[in-house]
């Protein structure tokens, strides 16, 4: 297997890598400057020895006698001695200095006085030449591949002695030169400086990279780059693979996390990501699940078409607070199972109530058919058809949808052997209607009365009474009993899936079908609320143009 360098060393070698970088950086400018500086100081110096040699006044009295001789005007053994002379200056000053030569010339540029006897007796090449110019200049020759610095300075006669020279008249050239340093014999000498700037550098870039890596190493539980990108590559495999939608928030609900089912089942932007709660655009009921002011697990909220269920759960590191991660899961397919096998539980109920009670009938018939009373049993059975024509006709005569109709009477049957009376409003009035909203209404109206028979104590006469009243556009359904009622503090709980006021049951259906009814009104852009002093009212809305899914 390939061997990795750790989140240390690629820290360690990164910052090595970018001191080496920064201390070249420093070091070729720092040779740089070094080296202007230099050259203008050598320059400077060369000039100053020039300036020196050229006022000493016997060397200006030498020269002046060598330009005589030149003339004519003193006999040539004189000048020996006079050379000798100049060039003991120019050595003396040479040596003092540390320059690399002191030349003197004549006026005619005749060199009198060198280190390089090869020079002597010879005219001297001066870049500027202060015999026609009578000034001095200083700058820098390049002979051999080495470049020194140069300075020439004119001898000025003053006409002291045995000349006859005009006073300001140039009778000679003190050039000397500096040789400088090259590139390399810099690098030697500032290397023991850059190896002790590159040491300390390099002990505080491993320090402060172990400090950082260790810092990282805490920030990241542990983990090397390669795993920390094993596991988002694994995370992003896994959060979009999985058929269930999963939205992560921030302490601000701010979306830190989505995957594309949960995009397609919220129909949000593919853009979402970072967005703030509120700037989705979502409903009430969604937004409360989601920020976690509605509390519960597998709560159904309705989501244009669709029947989501969300389970939100809080996020916290080390004590601290980091947000909430929500799963979606469609189960629009199983609430409209849910509601189809509500409506045939109903109807068995009703059934098992209506043979129960055909069952008693029959029982009584016999019995006193057994006793000879036929004439008490015409009258048994007139009262009982009576009884039961009477609650068809009020049913039937009011409420035209036959499935409503038949849930109603099929009720009143259930609420007779509970020995409660359900009555049908005189105002409730509905026409045939389709069968998707018959549907609705059917389990709004069968919910609601079942909760408002559980309500009753059977120990005392009761009664139930259900309206159903068609209006232009809705269609209000008005479920109200004779019970205790509920609390005004459990009023905004009742609608909440699990909730139930009744402590017995234990088999998990009780605070299911108040949420049902919920569900059903919103889903249809309706409500239903809780209302009435003393008994309980129910009032369910349910819009007639809007529609649900079968």
């Amino acid at each position: 297997m390939r061997y990795r360098m750790s989140l240390a060393g690629q820290l360690l070698a990164l910052q090595i890598g970018i001191v080496c970088v920064v201390l070249l950086g420093v070091a070729a400018i720092s040779l740089a400057q070094s080296d202007a500086r230099f050259r203008e100081t050598e320059g400077g110096r060369a000039l100053a020895v020039a300036e020196t040699v050229a006022a000493t006044g016997g060397v200006r009295d030498d020269l002046e006698v060598m330009r005589s001789v030149r003339l004519g005007e003193v006999r040539r053994a004189a000048a020996t001695d006079r050379t000798v002379l100049i060039r003991s200056v120019a050595e003396s000053n040479r040596g003092l200095s540390g320059s690399t030569s002191v030349v003197v010339t004549d006026a005619a540029g005749i060199v009198l006085a060198s280190a390089d006897p090869d020079q002597l007796a010879r005219p001297l090449d001066l870049p500027a030449s202060p015999l026609e110019t009578s000034r001095g200049w200083v700058g820098e020759v390049d002979r051999g591949g080495r470049t020194s610095a140069v300075a020439q300075v004119p001898v000025i006669s003053d006409g002291v002695g045995e000349t006859r020279a005009g006073l300001g008249e140039v009778i000679g050239v003190v050039a000397v030169s500096r040789e400088l340093p090259s590139l390399l014999d810099n690098l030697r000498l500032a290397a023991p400086n850059l190896l002790t700037y590159l040491g300390i550098a390099s002990a505080l870039g491993v320090a402060g990279s172990l400090l950082l890596a260790r810092r990282v190493k805490r920030q990241t539980l542990g983990l090397e780059p390669l795993e920390i990108t094993g596991l988002v590559e694994h995370r992003d495999a896994l959060l979009h693979g999985i058929k269930e939608g999963v939205l992560a928030l921030d302490r601000q609900n701010r979306i830190t996390l989505i995957n594309d089912e949960a995009i397609d089942l919220l129909h949000l932007s593919p853009h979402a990501m970072g967005k703030a709660l509120d700037d989705l655009g979502l409903s009430k009921a969604l937004a409360e699940v989601l920020s976690g002011e509605a509390r519960g697990s597998d709560l159904a909220v309705p989501v244009g078409e669709r029947v989501l269920i969300l389970n939100r759960m809080p996020i916290a590191s080390r004590g601290r607070p980091l947000g909430s991660v929500t799963t979606l899961r469609d189960r629009t397919e199983l609430i409209t199972l849910q509601h189809k096998l509500d409506a045939v539980q109903q109807a068995t109920d009703t059934l098992r109530a209506q043979a129960h009670e055909f069952s008693n009938r029959l029982h009584t018939i016999s019995g006193l058919i057994e006793l000879g009373e036929y004439g008490e049993v015409a009258g048994y059975v007139h009262r009982v058809t009576a009884r039961h024509a009477e609650l068809t006709d009020s049913v039937t005569s009011r409420i035209a949808d036959p499935a409503v109709a038949a849930l109603l009477v099929a009720k009143g049957s259930l609420a007779a052997e509970q020995g409660v009376t359900l009555r049908i409003a005189p105002t409730s009035r509905m026409s045939h209607i389709d069968e998707r909203l018959s549907a609705d209404i059917a389990t709004v109206v069968g919910n609601l009365v079942d909760n408002a028979l559980d309500a009753l104590d059977t120990a005392r006469p009761g009664w139930v009474e259900v309206e159903v009243r068609e209006d232009d556009a809705e269609v209000i359904v008005t479920v109200s009993d004779s019970g205790p009622g509920v609390s005004p503090a459990l009023a905004a709980d009742v609608f909440l899936r699990g909730f139930s006021t009744k402590t017995a049951g234990t088999d998990g259906q009780r605070g299911i079908g108040l949420s049902l009814v919920r569900l059903v009104c919103v889903r249809r852009g309706g409500e239903v609320r809780l209302e009435g002093d003393g008994g309980a009212v129910f009032v369910a809305r349910l819009p007639i143009g809007a529609g649900m899914p079968s």
